[in-house]
């Protein structure tokens, strides 16, 4: 059998794990939850060490989800405003990592654009909303007819790439298994929170 983490490691299940980091990392997405029937995903280092999961329980296409590290600390409550036509989904970063202990304004906003003409999906996002600082603004721009999409700056140079996992012998995990590279200086759970709402979106958590 296949193995989701790429090394043969002990089984670490908590883990603490800075956020930003100076060199370029790997992470392994398994869009799984760790409870039996639970909808959500389960995300491993290059280690294979759990550090950042989602448990929707039995519930898909929520309209509130959290974001935790392996000891399920709350990072960041990801909640959908309420609109029919325009898909704008808001993170929400806790102060204690308990439900319902967040900060008032939302530390990020996603927000899908309408491409008509083109079979690409962009999503708009602007991180800093809560802060006495300009806002920084990304996009999450995908590939037309591939899972791969990719995190990029407002001037399109790249902070994030999502693509399928494949084994050292090329062999595809399935369309369940991604690997995540970000890169150096980029807060991962941030980068994560990102993904999370991406997924959402697309209906694929």
């Amino acid at each position: 059998m296949l193995k989701i983490h790429p090394q043969h490691v002990p089984y670490v299940p908590l883990v603490s794990v800075p956020f930003t980091t100076s060199t370029e990392e790997t992470f392994t997405i398994w869009m799984k939850s760790l409870i039996l029937s639970g909808k959500g995903c389960t995300v491993f280092d290059s280690n294979g060490r759990i550090v950042y999961r989602v448990d929707n329980y039995n519930r898909k296409y929520c309209n509130e989800v959290y974001l935790m590290d392996s000891a399920g600390k709350v990072l960041f409550t990801i909640r959908r405003k309420k609109f029919r036509l325009i898909k704008i989904w808001e993170g929400f970063g806790t102060f204690s990592g308990k439900v319902n202990d967040e900060d008032k304004n939302p530390g990020f906003e996603v927000r899908k654009s309408c491409r008509i003409l083109r079979c690409d999906s962009i999503c708009e996002v602007i991180v800093g909303l809560h802060r006495d600082q300009p806002c920084q603004h990304y996009r999450i721009e995908s590939c037309p007819g591939k899972s791969t999409f990719q995190i990029v700056d407002k001037l399109g140079r790249l902070i994030t790439e999502v693509k399928s996992k494949q084994s050292k012998s090329g062999v595809s995990l399935g369309e369940d298994v991604l690997t995540m590279v970000v890169e150096p200086h980029i807060d991962h759970s941030l980068v994560m929170g990102l993904v999370v709402v991406y997924s959402l979106i697309n209906g694929t958590m």
